[in-house]
């Protein structure tokens, strides 16, 4: 095989992923194009169009008088922070020494800490419910918060991450008197950082979208985060569909500015895994 023909670009490689990622934006994209349509256009009908006719802002202006959605922004912007903030401090305490530590019984309590990850939140519900209110948490932020101020994804995450950091480093700190919180602050956090992003990320997206957790533990509406603010939607604006779906949009942008700042760290850590796999 010729130079030219080895680089070559793999052109129906491109045009695959470029499908794929035409499939996998279409329903954000239909459901922008929902939000921006007129009360006299039907979005039902068939064949179905796409692009508005005479697109307007008048949804979400009708979305936001109708629910405080600036409270509910306010809300999940606040818990979504503190998770993130909570989860990458508990999480890297956690990683830490199993990464570099030794001490009986660490493969024991790695491998018990993986495991959890098999067992469905649905499980453990209940019982972390009847805790939150024994502990006077229902109805706060810190219960929405509960859940996932750590978890074992998190740990595993950055354990992986701390083990693969060249022991060169930490023997110097050591030699230098730095303690061990000194090395895990000073050496170990700064050296994973694209570990870290990408586990704010995460973080940030399932705290962010959270429906399920937020609905048992809050029942008072100026608490609310902002998936049960749209979920009110349906029952203001009786399944009008242009409202509900200008309120979805309202909360994916977040998620996307955050995704956009960090991705490229996220991309980072991939990379660095592949390689080191």
């Amino acid at each position: 095989m010729d130079t030219a023909s080895r680089t070559k670009p793999p052109i129906l490689r491109y045009l695959l992923l470029g499908a794929i990622a035409v499939l996998m934006l279409f329903p954000l994209l239909w459901l922008l194009s929902t939000s921006l349509k007129s009360p006299d256009e039907n979005i039902f009908q068939f064949p179905p169009e796409f692009l508005p006719r005479r697109p307007t802002l008048e949804n979400f202006a009708r979305v936001w008088q109708a629910e405080p959605f600036e409270r509910y922004l306010m809300n999940s912007t606040l818990v979504a922070g503190l998770t993130v903030a909570l989860n990458l401090l508990f999480c890297s305490l956690a990683a830490y020494p199993l990464a570099r530590l030794r001490f009986p019984g660490r493969s024991f309590l790695f491998g018990s800490v993986v495991a959890t990850i098999a067992i469905p939140f649905q499980i453990v519900m209940i019982p972390l419910y009847v805790l939150t209110v024994q502990l006077g948490l229902k109805n706060t932020y810190l219960g929405v918060m509960l859940p996932s101020i750590a978890g074992a994804f998190g740990i595993f995450l950055l354990r992986q991450a701390f083990a693969d950091v060249p022991k060169d480093l930490e023997e110097s700190a050591r030699i230098d008197g730095c303690s061990e919180l000194g090395i895990w602050w000073h050496v170990m956090l700064p050296a994973v950082r694209p570990a870290i992003a990408t586990l704010a990320t995460f973080t940030f997206i399932g705290s962010w979208s959270d429906f399920l957790w937020p609905l048992i533990v809050l029942d008072r509406p100026e608490l609310y985060t902002l998936p049960l603010g749209v979920s009110k939607l349906a029952g203001s604006f009786a399944l009008d569909w242009r409202a509900i779906a200008a309120g979805s949009i309202i909360s994916i942008v977040p998620v996307l500015l955050v995704f956009a700042v960090l991705q490229r760290y996220v991309v980072a850590s991939d990379a660095a895994s592949g390689i080191k796999g």
